[in-house]
């Protein structure tokens, strides 16, 4: 018999449906565009006690593919984690079933951050490593005589087969950092300007710091970017953004000269995102600004270009998160017409515990949001969330 998942979010409610079922469809009385809510990833459940760190990219042909860990002993950073993810070839109505991408025994493999090479229909997916018996803060301290590695595997098939994992740490990391991740989120293929189809990836790491805060020690965090302009075949290290930045997602604007915004956690502590800006493709990024209108409670987020500008209307960036100072509930989507300057646009998607996300936009314009959610703690379920455009720009449409 089906089992069906429903979760209580305050005055929500949205059915949260495993894969296989039949879409719930809202009451003749309610709008006919009101976000449609599945599970796709449910703690406890195929031999994981939790599934974390959500990413979602959308093929070349159009086939979705949904990553995230799935954490054999609990919902810690380290241990038995595997690399998981599910397909879907109708748009995320219907999933195919979980499959292990890369499984290392007892030790770490996360932190899934795939990006699409639309030249060549490749799916380049980065990730990390480590010993699944050395913690977080041993690794930033540098206790332990491994560390965390920088690894590349990819699908030539729109995600159906991946390639045995390889380590470029070598040309990804410097030898004196300690903790690394990559994303967690999705990459990006800069479209315009000088560097133009060069492959760019998101990421952080932990330094050495005199008067650093981090684990209560002379440690502090930064961000940074990883390239390839040979399509994957080889990695470059970009340059760092520092101090207090961390998991970060990163766009391209809209100004032609390929130009990034990066947007980034923060540990500044004044319950905010920061951005930085890149003029060379993410060779080097100028110093870290707080965003005012992007509360946050020290978390991951997601950003990705809706649409891009044309002679009738502007383009529009989307930004997810738990909008909240105090802890990571109220994910909120908002969206930008100004390349990211302002956020006009705001309404929640669960008001509930939730934390991690990734998005994905169709040729339609619908809206796929993949994130953790749950009753009572934010790490209960990866659910996808369908979004009309109606239903999050009403009049304001792009």
């Amino acid at each position: 018999m089906k089992k069906t998942y429903a979760i209580a979010l305050l005055c929500c409610t949205w059915q949260f449906l495993p894969s296989g079922s039949k879409a719930w469809q809202p009451p003749a009385t309610m709008a006919r565009d009101v976000p449609e809510t599945r599970a796709l990833f449910v703690a406890g459940e195929n031999g994981y006690k939790s599934y974390r760190i959500p990413s979602l990219i959308r093929a070349k042909n159009g086939a979705l593919i949904a990553f995230c860990e799935g954490r054999k002993d609990g919902a810690a950073d380290a241990g038995d984690i595997d690399l998981l993810m599910k397909r879907s070839t109708d748009n995320g109505k219907t999933w195919g079933p979980q499959t292990v991408v890369w499984d290392d025994g007892a030790n770490t493999c996360g932190n899934p951050c795939p990006v699409l090479d639309e030249q060549t229909g490749e799916i380049l997916l980065l990730l990390t490593h480590n010993r699944g018996d050395v913690s977080e803060s041993d690794i930033i301290t540098k206790k332990s005589t491994s560390t965390r590695t920088v690894w590349l595997s990819g699908s030539s098939d729109n995600g159906i087969t991946w390639s045995k994992p390889v380590e470029i740490t070598q040309t990804t990391k410097k030898p004196e950092w300690g903790w690394y991740a990559t994303g967690p989120g999705i990459g990006i293929q800069i479209k315009n300007g000088p560097h133009k189809g060069r492959l760019v990836i998101p990421c952080d790491f932990s330094y050495d710091d005199p008067n650093g805060k981090v684990r209560n020690g002379p440690f502090e965090y930064g961000a940074h970017a990883i390239y390839s302009d040979d399509h994957g075949k080889t990695w470059q290290l970009g340059g760092s953004i520092t101090p207090k930045m961390n998991e970060c997602q990163v766009v391209e604007i809209a100004d032609g000269n390929g130009t990034l915004l990066m947007n980034m956690r923060s540990y500044f502590g004044r319950g905010r995102r920061a951005q930085s800006v890149s003029y060379d493709g993410g060779v080097s990024w100028t110093a870290p600004e707080d965003v005012p209108e992007l509360v946050e409670p020290v978390c991951q987020a997601s950003v990705i270009r809706y649409e891009w500008p044309d002679a009738k209307k502007a383009g529009a960036i989307l930004f997810l998160n738990p909008a909240s100072t105090g802890k990571r509930h109220n994910l909120t989507i908002r969206a930008s017409f100004d390349e990211g300057k302002t956020w006009p646009v705001i309404k929640t998607i669960c008001p509930g515990p939730s934390a991690y996300s990734s998005m994905a936009v169709l040729p339609d314009g619908q809206i796929l949001c993949l994130y953790e959610a749950g009753k009572t703690g934010a790490y209960e379920q990866i659910v996808l969330q369908t979004i009309a455009p109606g239903w999050l720009f009403g009049d304001r449409k792009p």
